[in-house]
């Protein structure tokens, strides 16, 4: 019997450069289950060329829960000058959170989105990238009181 890959759905937005900030991003990037790392430089596997993000600015780890029999995932800031927010916490350098099914993260202006589909392999996983035109991530402005 054939096992099936986790996919995550990830889609990106970039509010000044829109989607020509992710020119190389590939639609979709199978990976084993090493860290896959994500910043400017060339050892990156997702390759951002960004003026403000680090060479190596976040990875995200597939790890194994104890008695668990699919692939979890985290995601850890590699940024000293950048911090990195996912469903509203805020992440330091070499901080790490657990990913949730659906998470919101952004970093360096960029907006991220991550929608995961659990699949039984347990050797690899796939992205699946979405260049939106428009914001992926809404937030309510602060309403006054009269205290």
């Amino acid at each position: 019997m054939e096992s099936s890959l986790t996919v995550l759905r990830v889609s990106l937005y970039h509010p000044t450069l829109g989607t020509a900030a992710f020119i190389n991003v590939p639609l979709e990037l199978q990976h084993d289950t090493s860290p896959l790392l994500i910043g400017r430089g060339h050892d990156t596997h997702l390759q951002l060329q960004l003026p403000h993000l680090s060479r190596r600015h976040l990875s995200l780890e597939p790890y194994l829960e104890p008695g668990s029999t699919l692939l979890a995932f985290c995601l850890k800031n590699l940024s000293r000058k950048s911090c990195v927010w996912v469903n509203g916490l805020l992440l330091r350098f070499l901080e790490q959170v657990p990913l949730s099914v659906t998470n919101r993260i952004s970093f360096s202006n960029i907006q991220m989105t991550i929608h995961i589909e659990r699949g039984t392999s347990l050797e690899a996983f796939v992205c699946c990238f979405h260049m939106s035109p428009s914001p992926l991530i809404y937030r309510p402005k602060a309403e006054e009181t009269d205290e």
